[in-house]
Formats: C-alpha cells, structure tokens, sequence
C-alpha cells in the first residue's frame, strides 16, 4: 500500500478498536511512534492475512529488512456455531457485512452470545525477526498498515478470527434455508413485534390474521434490505470436476466433403488445437487454490491474441509463423520478442516491452528509492535512468519499471533489447537476470 499523507490509519471504528488493542497492549511508546513513521513511509511490503495471523516484510530506517507477524486467537468452532446462530436470527447483520460494515451492534451482539470478534488488551501476540519481545517498530507498523485493510474490509478480522469471507456466506447459506425450513425466520430487535417470514401461504386467512397454532398479530415482515442481502448469499458451490491431464484432441477436419472456397483448413486445425490447450490451460487455473483472489485478465487485442498464439504454439509451420506475424504488427523479430515477452509476462510483459511511459512524481520518487535502497553502498552498478528505463552503462543490461511496480529485466542482443526473465519486485534481482548472473 501507498505511504500514509496528512490521516489517521484508521477512519473506521472497528479499525481504531484494533489500533487501540495494540495502543494499551505495548509497553514501549517509542517503538509505536517508530513503527507509525515506518508504515507511514511505506516500508511494510505485502500483507498476508490467514487464521490467526498475519505477516509482513518491514524495512527499518537502516535498510535491514524483517519479517513480523501479529498472531491474534482463532475463534473455536463453538464460537463460530455461536457467532453464526446469532447472524443467521438478526439478517441485518450479513447485510452490514455485505456493505463492508461491522456495525457496533452487531459487535455487541456477537459479544451477548459469548463471541469477542475485536482484540483486547494483551490480544495481539508479537513476533518478529529483529528477536524483540514485545511489540517492536516493524511489528507496529504492521498492525497500523492491517489497520487500513479492517477499514477497507472487516471480512479480514474474520479470516484473522478463523474463516474467510467465501466460507462464512456459506455457512450462513445453509443456516438460512435450515432456518426457513423449521419456520423460524429472522427476530426483529424489537421483542414486541413479530417480523418473521411466513413461508407457507395457506397458514394466513383472507383476513390477514393467523390461524392454526399461530396467535397473535399478523407478521409484518422484514425490512426489503435484509430480504435482499439473505437473498444475495449463494448456495455452496458443488464438488468441482477432475482436471483432465491434457487438452483434448481437435476433431480431424479432413472428411470426404470439400471445405468452401476459401477455407484455410490448416489454420483452423492449428487455431482448433491452440484453443483446446488455452481452455486447458485457463481451467488449471480456476482449480488452483486462490484463483478467486486474483484480478480477472482483461480482453486481448487482436495484435495481442496473435502473439499469444506464437507463444503457444511449440515451433509453428514457417508460413503460420508468417501469418501470426503479420497478425499481430511485426516481422518475424519483432514476433520473436513479442513471443519472448509474453512468455515472461502476457500482457503486462508485452506492454512493457512496447510502451514507453514517463512515471508520475510519486511514482518516479518511489523507483528511485527503491533502486538506491537494492544495493548496498558502493555497489551500485552505474545506472542511466531515461522514462521508464534504467539502462547500465556498459554491461548490455537494462531494467524497466512496470506500471505495476514491477522491474522487468531486458538484455541487449544484436542491437535490439530483448526481455531477460520475469519481473521482479527488487531491481538488483532484475538487473541480475538481465545481465544472465544467477
């Protein structure tokens, strides 16, 4: 995440409710305000969230790099039963959670059925790499930065707590169609008053009064948000398929009738068996664990899909190569590069390799800081910076910054400078697979 300019960590309560577990847990003040100068400066790297803990890389003032983790009490599963009984009877809950909301009462109600879902004091549990024993500079840092994530979704308290956010929906699913059947319905705060949901037509009269075992006023029903956020929660998806071992084969095209004129029947054999290993390939994907979380793949150009076509196919025919060529805007060096750079890094690897850019101030700040913090002092290669383009004098070898943040290493062949490997988030590493030293 970006350094923090001119706010708080947190804006929301339940995130100052996490800063403040940590604020009345340490017993070194001085160690909090350095570990707010550091997440403030964006020295904490990635955050991984998983039950009950959570971990980060910090860098300290001096350049030395740490691992910390904040380890918080997973909920036990009577708990969970406990917490989830309670959500499944008040709907506006899940609707809060929908919203990316952790209302105070739901908060207090969790706590009224013996579920404590915010840290208290002495909650957070500190570790770190620098060997400290209480909460030291990169193990606050990394709770004010998770402070912003709670602010942004409290779904990550409940992973810290045990169970992620596909999980919870789940079960709170099969709770609510239990609950539906039995006829129990959702409770209205109000004891008063009657908001249950009536399933079975046939047990109200015309008149709108209940019959049978039912007394009392007629039920009025829940309020349309919380109808809808239950009705937003999907049913458990069902047992996913085995993967097959390899793309299927393509149906042969050579029959007795004679293609129309003009049909190249080669060139739908290969785009036949280059769209089976695509579906092949896209479909290990979405078995893979964490595929959910990744960002969806934006649509190819046509020039794109031509150079992920060269790339997938191993050794192509001279004349496909040819046409894949020319589909895509190149002669057949550029497609060569293109095919390298896609190799390395689809999309975002050909973007680098075609695009130019100048980066913002911040943007071209953070490049420079991250460039003179990869070497140790004096060991910096001589580097010419140009847009995007780190280039080292004399050694064939160049670095480029992505848009996304990443370095992408390129090394000069005969006049053209071609990609080296894939990206890195360290340009010293970069520079080392550009310059071909393992």
């Amino acid at each position: 995440m970006a350094p923090v300019h001119g706010r708080g960590f947190a804006q929301s309560w339940w995130g100052q409710a996490w800063l403040k577990a940590l604020e009345d847990s340490a017993l070194d003040l001085q160690q909090l305000k350095a570990g707010r100068r550091l997440a403030r400066a964006g020295a904490v790297g990635a955050v991984s969230v998983r039950p009950g803990r959570v971990t980060a890389v910090v860098e300290d003032r001096g350049g030395a790099r740490h691992r910390a983790d904040v380890l918080l009490q997973r909920l036990t599963e009577e708990e969970w039963d406990r917490f989830l009984g309670m959500a499944v009877e008040r709907a506006g809950h899940i609707a809060a959670l929908l919203d990316r909301e952790m209302p105070p009462h739901l908060v207090e109600d969790a706590a009224a059925a013996g579920v404590e879902l915010l840290p208290g004091i002495g909650d957070l549990e500190p570790r770190c790499g620098c060997d400290a024993w209480d909460h030291c500079a990169h193990t606050a840092a990394l709770c004010y930065q998770l402070a912003r994530l709670l602010d942004q979704d409290p779904f990550v308290l409940l992973l810290m707590r045990g169970r992620g956010e596909r999980e919870l929906l789940d079960e709170l699913q099969v709770r609510s169609v239990a609950s539906a059947a039995a006829g129990t319905g959702f409770e209205d705060a109000d004891p008063g008053s009657a908001s249950g949901i009536d399933l079975d037509p046939s047990t109200a009269t015309g008149t709108g009064t209940a019959t049978g075992t039912q007394a009392g006023p007629p039920p009025n029903g829940v309020d349309a948000a919380e109808a809808f956020a239950v009705g937003s929660i999907l049913p458990p998806l069902p047992s996913v398929p085995p993967l097959p071992s390899e793309a299927g084969r393509v149906p042969s095209l050579d029959t007795e009738t004679e293609p129309p004129p003009g049909t190249d029947v080669a060139a739908l054999e290969f785009l036949g068996a280059r769209a089976a290993a695509e579906a092949h390939r896209m479909l290990t994907e979405a078995l893979t664990p964490g595929h959910e979380l990744r960002a969806p793949e934006a649509g190819l150009t046509p020039e794109q899909d031509a150079v992920r076509l060269a790339a997938g196919a191993s050794g192509p025919e001279p004349w496909i190569a040819a046409r894949l060529a020319d589909g895509s805007g190149r002669d057949r060096e550029g497609l060569a590069a293109a095919v390298l750079a896609w190799e390395h890094g689809g999309a975002a690897g050909l973007s680098v390799l075609e695009e130019e850019w100048s980066p913002d101030a911040e943007t071209a700040a953070r490049a420079r800081t991250a460039v003179e913090a990869a070497w140790d002092a004096g060991e910096r290669p001589p580097l010419r910076a140009a847009r995007n383009r780190w280039t080292a004098t004399g050694a064939g070898a160049q670095i480029r910054l992505g848009r996304d943040g990443r370095w992408w290493p390129y090394r000069k062949d005969r006049g053209r400078w071609l990609p080296a490997g894939p990206p890195a988030h360290d340009p010293a590493a970069a520079l080392s697979a550009a310059v071909g030293d393992e």
